[in-house]
């Protein structure tokens, strides 16, 4: 709104003292004459009506991507086309009401208007396509600074949900009571382990990583967790190589599969099944986390965290282009499945 006001407010300043300028050139020159006094208040009227088309067209055909050499013949033109256009409509408004061409008798009057108004349509132009380039800069720079801030708040919230406590005290008691029975198998948990926590807690996350690099680490807690599950847990792996290349952003799987696990197969005596697929369909990467279980009304508002924070992520990155839908399926499984654009 604030940007519209402006712009017309420049208008009809830039437009009315143009005007004003050459209405009083003309009275003092040609005498005050009623033809020359609604011949500039038309002229003001409708030059800010052809500059304001220009402006259309100037947004309509993005005229503000084009590089400078492509620019530069089509602003040409079009100053040159609305000159040509005003000194006609001078003419004739003139004509029309005093019955005669008064100062426009010979080509040498039109020909200087016509050079002085595409002048002013260059500079007019120039101008717009200045401010409006400048303004454009400082909005984006703004929003990546917004994104930057809201990203790095959402990566926050995401470590904190990760790095979850019970997870923690789980796995390390069930590491200390294999110590004994099975001190290579404890040493390779807490190699697993560690791994977790490297990549969870390194200071240097960028905003997106291999899907490969968050299999190779949702490997490692599922191993963790098949400890406190033995056979109740039952895991199957199906992730192409072509899916296995693309970016996404870090700890996203591994939000699915604790997820999957919490809400799921750990409400189970018997246990169940956790599926984990992705691929490539028709360019867009497609990640799916299926368990057995039922989708219920989560209980508290902690258990929709991970997924909530995981949508604001994928939103953050690829604005509507990306989804995260979480649905019941049959036979009593849930699924999670994300879609993520090819590029951001």
């Amino acid at each position: 709104m604030r940007k519209n006001t402006a712009y017309w407010a420049c208008q009809i300043c830039g437009w009315g003292a143009y005007s004003l300028v050459g209405g009083a050139s003309a009275v003092l020159e040609h005498g005050w004459a009623a033809p020359v006094v609604i011949g500039y208040g038309l002229f003001f009227l409708y030059s800010i009506g052809l500059t304001h088309l220009l402006r259309a067209q100037i947004h309509r055909r993005d005229w503000m991507s084009l590089p400078l050499q492509r620019l530069l013949p089509r602003l040409a033109a079009t100053s040159l086309l609305i000159a040509l256009i005003q000194t006609g409509f001078v003419v004739a408004v003139y004509t029309a009401i005093a019955g005669n061409l008064g100062p426009w008798r010979d080509l040498p009057s039109d020909g200087f208007m016509l050079i002085g108004l595409t002048f002013v349509n260059a500079i007019w132009s120039a101008l717009y396509l200045s401010i409006t380039g400048m303004r454009q800069t400082r909005e984006a720079r703004r929003n990546e600074i917004d994104m930057k801030l809201a990203l790095g708040e959402a990566e926050l919230k995401a470590l904190e949900a990760q790095i979850n406590p019970h997870f923690l005290f789980n796995c390390l008691n069930s590491i200390r009571g294999m110590i004994v029975e099975d001190p290579a198998r404890a040493q390779d948990m807490i190699t697993r382990l560690a791994n977790i926590l490297r990549y969870n807690l390194r200071k240097d996350r960028s905003r997106t990583v291999p899907l490969a690099s968050e299999v190779e680490v949702v490997s490692d807690y599922l191993a963790l967790e098949s400890i406190r599950f033995e056979e109740r847990l039952r895991v199957h792996l199906d992730v192409d190589s072509a899916a296995a290349q693309r970016s996404v952003p870090p700890m996203l799987l591994q939000t699915l599969v604790e997820n999957a696990i919490k809400h799921g197969v750990e409400d189970l005596p018997a246990g169940g099944d956790l599926f984990i697929r992705a691929g490539v369909e028709e360019g867009a990467l497609r990640i799916e986390v299926e368990n057995t279980g039922r989708l219920r009304e989560p209980k508290t508002e902690s258990t929709q965290i991970g997924l909530n924070n995981a949508r604001e992520r994928l939103r953050i990155l690829y604005g509507e282009r990306a989804s995260l839908q979480l649905a019941a399926r049959g036979e009593g499984r849930v699924a999670a499945t994300i879609l993520i654009p090819t590029t951001a």
